[in-house]
């Protein structure tokens, strides 16, 4: 006969935090939730997820009606081209024009040959059915060096413009002569391009997120079964999020884009994960010790909880912060990437742990675990490395500095700033027109820049701008419905988005805007460029600070310290220079980038400041836990031990999920991708694991200053006295002899 079972103790190393050291409105908060793991609750739970994932269904599959792709979603809201653009809509009418121009040239430079020439006026007389109603299709225009011909086609601006541009681009390719290429290029076809690398963005990284972590589940918990859980609760978190982000957009007016709908799905996966693989842990760890599944999970909860919070009210501030951004698509990904924080936050705490208890122990199989069994064997990785940390604390947190240092040498002599051909990995044919242009005709001649003004002072800013150095012509193009605006072309003699253009640009701004009363607006590809650099220098300044200053508050309020905190921060701001170091590195010598996006710079130190200390967070309340139980050194070891595993895993896990990021055809968001995965790994494998562990040991309790633990020694828990707590999560003699004695689970 089986004797009666006797729960074990909490085993050295792991946490027995006594509940008081919550607040009471967390204690209240944690107990409410721990009911989704309830015996009752967990039916509840599952049947309201049920209902919620049918009824948000359709609006998730909504969310691209509301994504605003114009213009100005990608520039700042200040900015004087934005004013331009929505300017530009009084000229909008059904008879609205957007130019395809098509460029003719010899295969290998020289003239154009005769066959080339029959061929272009071909085209050009066959091109008049795509001309827009009303309107003359200009003469094929000889470039003066006589290698080129160029033909701009007068495109309407409708519902049907893409497929307009489509059919032109077929007749221009079919019947091509031998020695002859031609490229169609301009304003439509540039958009058709842009477009194009959006298209079904969302979906492409929703798949293959939710592949990356379907495998690295599947190698993190070795079971058959297990990974269906966490990958079920975060893809119910995606439809809450994306149903979410979509009623915000329609009756919030909160801004979404293509790229932050497409970036979400990322961060839903990659967090969503991290979070599962944490409440998993912990989960198993109360399964050794309580043979009811319900209450393992009520304890798993309310322990691991409080940091999960921390984190999701990290990443939900820190992208908040976005907000300050001047540049349209830095604010809609900051905003929509915090919805999805809170939402992922709100699934993975429900439904998960009904999930876990609905299912049992036998989820876990082959390695069920047992109760009344150790959770761990007596020596772990984590704790050699824990120990070999304890005995040489400073050299090793120097040692991880002077690493993470040279990375951020990386940083030294950056190229910020692509043109338009650089945002391509792959050049679509409307980069290859412009760049045949350039070299046969003014450079600017394809896109030109515009100015608005009133229409009485018209000839005036004309003529103003006309005596621009830079500047190859002037002519007026259309007057508003109104005739109180007229919209003046200027064609710049360099390329659009080269800086002599931007210098230009400014010279012919500060020309218009001096003629009294004209109320002139500069727009156009060029003043774009400069007003997005211009934008991002400035939210470099304001947002960073403001991103620094939420989570060292998160973290003074978590960690009850302000040394520990200032120390974490500090760590944090050398892993994110030294993730743009060697990611500098490597757009360089191993991908070719010709140099880093404006954007990259602040958007990958956003997400990584407010994703990366995540996993400190996970650590160092860990960490607190143990120290207030066996004293500081034991307890950061003993920390560290606990959370090894399951933070590097986690790691692992979200530098993957932002890695898909990095295989995209559009190279801003390719490098920041690169760059949040890199800072990820930096922060798991040097960081977290090494410099904050030897810096916590190296200033002892004075990491906790002024807090309680500066002053006090371990407070252990009734009946832990005379504990061997080793860090090895195994039970002292008397309770090993019990679980010799049968204790295997029916």
């Amino acid at each position: 006969m089986r004797g009666p079972r006797t729960p074990i103790p909490r085993p050295p190393g792991e946490p027995g935090i006594p509940d008081a050291e919550h607040p009471s409105g967390i204690r209240r908060f944690t107990s409410r939730l721990s009911a989704a793991g309830g015996r009752r609750g967990k039916s509840l739970v599952l049947g309201l997820w049920l209902l919620l994932a049918m009824s948000l269904g359709p609006l998730a599959g909504k969310l691209g009606e509301v994504e605003d792709t114009s213009a100005n979603a990608f520039l700042p809201r200040s900015a004087e081209s934005t004013e331009y653009n929505t300017a530009l809509e009084r000229f909008r009418s059904d008879d609205a024009l957007m130019p395809a121009v098509i460029v003719y040239t010899a295969a290998e430079g020289g003239e154009l040959s005769p066959e080339g020439e029959r061929k272009a006026a071909a085209d050009h007389a066959a091109a008049r059915q795509h001309t827009a109603p009303g309107e003359e299709l200009p003469p094929p225009l000889p470039s003066e060096d006589g290698e080129a011909l160029m033909v701009v086609v007068p495109v309407a601006h409708d519902d049907q413009l893409f497929d307009t541009v489509d059919e032109i681009r077929a007749l221009v390719a079919a019947g091509l002569p031998p020695g002859t290429e031609a490229h169609v290029g301009g304003p439509s076809p540039s958009l058709q391009d842009n477009v194009a690398v959006f298209q079904d963005l969302d979906t492409k990284l929703l798949a293959g997120s939710a592949l990356v972590v379907t495998v690295l589940l599947l190698l993190i918990y070795r079971s058959p079964l297990l990974w269906l859980l966490p990958l079920t609760a975060v893809a119910f978190a995606a439809v809450l999020t994306q149903a979410a982000t979509y009623l915000l957009a329609e009756y919030a007016n909160l801004p979404v884009d293509p790229q932050s709908a497409g970036i979400l799905m990322v961060l839903v996966f990659g967090v969503g994960t991290d979070y599962a693989l944490l409440l998993i842990a912990r989960y198993r760890e109360e399964l050794h010790r309580h043979e009811d599944r319900h209450a393992a999970m009520r304890l798993a909860l309310s322990r691991c909880l409080p940091a999960v919070l921390a984190s999701a009210g990290t990443i939900a501030l820190g992208l908040s912060c976005l907000a300050l951004a001047d540049v349209n698509s830095s604010r809609s990904l900051g905003l929509v990437g915090a919805v999805g924080a809170i939402c992922t936050l709100f699934a993975l705490v429900t439904l998960l742990p009904a999930l876990l208890v609905a299912t049992g122990r036998w989820v876990f199989w082959p390695v069920v675990p047992r109760y009344g069994t150790p959770y761990r064997s007596r020596t772990t990785l984590w704790q050699r490395i824990g120990r070999v940390i304890s005995r040489r604390p400073r050299w090793s947190w120097l040692m991880a500095v002077g690493l993470t240092g040279s990375l951020a040498l990386g940083v030294t002599g950056i190229t910020l700033g692509l043109t338009h051909a650089d945002l391509f990995r792959t050049a679509p044919e409307s980069v290859t027109a412009q760049e045949r242009i350039s070299d046969h005709y003014p450079a600017g001649a394809s896109d030109p820049a515009g100015v608005i003004t009133a229409a009485d002072t018209g000839p005036r800013v004309a003529a103003a701008a006309e005596e621009v150095p830079g500047v190859a012509a002037v002519t007026t193009d259309a007057r508003s419905a109104d005739n109180a605006s007229v919209l003046l072309t200027v064609v710049l003699e360099d390329e659009p988005d080269s800086e002599a253009a931007k210098r230009t640009v400014e010279r012919l701004r500060d020309a218009v805007h001096s003629v009294d009363g004209a109320d002139a607006a500069v727009g156009g590809a060029t003043a774009e460029l400069l007003d997005t650099q211009r934008a991002s220098e400035r939210d470099l300044k304001v947002v960073i600070p403001a991103v620094l200053a939420v989570v060292l508050a998160v973290l003074i309020v978590l960690l009850r310290s302000l040394t520990a905190p200032a120390l974490l921060l500090g760590a944090a701001v050398l892993s994110n220079v030294a993730a743009l170091g060697a990611a500098y590195l490597l757009f360089t010598h191993v991908f070719g980038f010709a140099g880093v996006d404006w954007s990259v710079p602040l958007m990958g130190f956003v997400f990584l400041t407010a994703l990366g200390i995540d996993y400190t967070i996970f650590l160092m309340t860990r960490v607190r836990e143990e120290v207030r139980i066996q004293g500081h050194e034991r307890g950061v070891i003993a920390g560290l031990t606990s959370t090894g595993g399951v933070i590097t895993s986690a790691g692992i896990v979200l530098a993957a999920t932002f890695a898909v990021i990095a295989t995209l055809p559009l190279v801003p968001m390719a490098q920041l991708g690169i760059v949040v995965s890199i800072g990820i790994l930096i922060d798991t494998i040097l960081i977290r694991s090494v410099l904050v562990p030897g810096a916590v040991l190296d200033l002892g309790r004075r990491s906790w200053w002024p807090g309680e633990l500066s002053r006090t020694g371990p407070l252990p828990p009734p009946g832990a006295q005379g504990e061997d707590r080793d860090g090895t999560g195994r039970p002292p003699a008397p309770e090993r002899k019990q679980e010799r004695a049968g204790t295997t689970e029916t």
